[in-house]
């Protein structure tokens, strides 16, 4: 999955913007049979009554009994002495945890545009931008999409299906907490889908109902650069960072049934690259003639899509003097996304470790 997502990647840099295909997304490197913990894919979205719920309670159940039973003798090791508090997890483990994140994105491809990658990022991302750098609440410490209200917040629609997802690993790993779980999938996926590798440490402690935010703190795509910046500042980026994370919109697409909005930011949403700048600033942007809100399509193939909030990073002249260099240089955004993603991540974390001391995974091959 990995070495392919880099080579259509490559590709793009040197591919005339209105090229459209769908690269291949399967791994040879998780050309094993599944062990047990793969469960049936499914789309679902927040905004969905629990459906099927009754249905599934045996397949949850029965993957947290296997799930629990294989923790069980992998954290006693056979020592009746040893028990699962006792168990301090090794950059070795949290790899074991990369790796079946990675093979379940090679396995399951039902979904959008042939990978779950694209919603994982978001998971990540959603849960990390809820930070108040005032008050100190919020952020990926936590993992409170969890519960309701945050789950049914508006820019959290269809991240049901995210979490669904990362449900067979949880019971895989039961040792590893929501909130640390939701940030290394976020960082796999942009690995895995041609991205850079991005750095991530663990620390997280998942906490209840009464740590959810308040409705409001992610952004708003329908608005200017002005709520840009009031979000990104409330959680302590500047407009070089703001931009950076914006370019996150290489990935996946909107939905009409989520956010209203409709259509992929470039041609091949499941690859992580500079191309969601590049055509940012080579393609003429026109006004999308449609019942729904407000977004703007290529005038070249109107098979794209930008939200009010990305055609504010070229009218903005201090934001745009970064989308060109961005556009102008994968390498560069790629450097400058790491930076401002791992930060992201770790908003409101209390570490233990130090920052020297983050893991960096192997992708898969």
């Amino acid at each position: 999955m990995a070495s392919a997502a880099r080579s259509v990647s490559r590709a793009l840099r040197s591919t005339p913007a209105t090229s459209a295909f769908r690269p291949a997304v399967r791994s040879s490197r998780f050309a094993l049979p599944s062990q047990g913990f793969r469960a049936a894919s499914r789309r679902g979205y927040a905004s969905e009554a629990d459906a099927g719920k009754k249905s599934n309670t045996f397949l949850w159940a029965g993957l947290a009994v296997a799930g629990g039973a294989g923790a069980y003798f992998y954290l006693k090791g056979g020592d009746a002495g040893v028990s699962s508090k006792d168990f301090v997890p090794t950059q070795a483990d949290y790899q074991k945890v990369y790796d079946a994140i990675a093979k379940r994105l090679a396995d399951e491809t039902d979904y959008d545009d042939g990978s779950y990658g694209p919603v994982l990022v978001r998971l990540a991302w959603h849960a990390s931008g809820t930070y108040d750098k005032e008050t100190g609440t919020g952020g990926s410490n936590g993992a409170t999409m969890r519960f309701d209200p945050e789950s049914g917040h508006g820019a959290n629609a269809g991240l049901k299906t995210a979490r669904d997802f990362l449900e067979p690993i949880k019971a895989q790993f039961p040792w590893i907490t929501y909130s640390d779980l939701w940030t290394l999938a976020g960082s796999c996926a942009i690995q895995e889908l041609g991205g850079p590798v991005i750095p991530w440490r663990p620390g997280r402690e998942d906490r209840d109902v009464s740590a959810c935010t308040p409705d409001g703190r992610l952004p708003d795509a329908s608005k200017d650069q002005r709520h840009i910046r009031d979000v990104f500042y409330r959680m302590g980026f500047n407009d070089q960072e703001m931009v950076a994370l914006i370019g996150a919109h290489a990935l996946g697409r909107a939905h009409t049934d989520r956010s209203g909005f409709d259509g992929p930011w470039d041609f091949s949403p499941t690859v992580f690259s500079n191309e969601f700048f590049r055509l940012l600033v080579d393609e003429k942007w026109q006004q999308k003639k449609w019942s729904g809100p407000t977004q703007f399509t290529d005038k070249t193939t109107q098979t794209l899509m930008m939200l009010p909030t990305d055609i504010a990073l070229v009218k903005d002249k201090e934001f745009k003097k970064h989308v060109d260099r961005y556009a102008k240089d994968n390498d560069v955004f790629f450097k400058e996304f790491t930076d401002v993603y791992v930060k992201l991540l770790e908003l409101g974390v209390p570490f233990t470790s130090k920052a020297e001391d983050r893991y960096v995974f192997k992708t898969s091959e």
